[in-house]
């Protein structure tokens, strides 16, 4: 199983989006089986005696103009919860995805470290530096979205090429793999890059 974890300041926005798409990503490439993806909050601005906020709004019909959290595709948009980002999650996940430097910050402290190199920015699977802009204070939900899609889509391809991950991958019986000797993949990624980047 392959896990990751996205993480902004109150996991109502930008980190829910990243869960989302990247569900909808694997999903539709019938990778679903071999991942688990969660989302997380660094603060509790949006957790109240113990039970967190559902996706903003705004986040959540931007998801659903590109299909995402549709009754078709529904995902588990409506039951997901703002949740606080633990201790415990460095050992869980795989991947553990902050969206701005603030929040790298934070799960570095949090963590006390990141001795396996889990922890990384969302924009670097994209292939640039910066951050993911919190639409909660632009208002601009289509880049978030961009540079949500262009973050997820960028992450697959990794996964995709980590050796890592070998062994998930070649579980899965729909989909033809091939490793070199060195265990570097060498198969073109035309399954992969044919979706649509939203």
């Amino acid at each position: 199983m392959i896990k990751i974890l996205f993480v902004c300041h109150g996991n109502i926005c930008r980190s829910t989006m990243a869960e989302f798409i990247m569900k909808d990503i694997v999903n539709k490439q019938g990778l679903s089986d071999i991942f688990h993806i969660e989302s997380s909050a660094t603060h509790t601005d949006e957790i109240w005696n113990g039970v967190g906020s559902p996706v903003y709004p705004p986040a959540r019909a931007k998801l659903a103009e590109h299909g995402i959290g549709t009754k078709d595709n529904e995902l588990g948009v409506s039951a997901k919860r703002a949740r606080l980002t633990s201790r415990t999650d460095y050992d869980k996940f795989d991947f553990i995805i902050g969206m701005d430097c603030a929040n790298i910050r934070n799960l570095n402290s949090l963590f006390r470290g990141d001795p396996e190199g889990k922890v990384r920015k969302m924009l670097e699977f994209a292939g640039r530096e910066g951050d993911v802009a919190d639409p909660w204070y632009t208002g601009n939900f289509d880049a978030t979205w961009n540079d949500c899609s262009e973050g997820c889509h960028g992450l697959l391809r990794q996964i995709m090429v980590d050796p890592r991950f070998r062994d998930e991958l070649s579980y899965n019986q729909d989909v033809s793999y091939d490793f070199d000797d060195d265990m570097t993949y060498k198969n073109d990624f035309q399954r992969y890059d044919d979706f649509p980047r939203g």
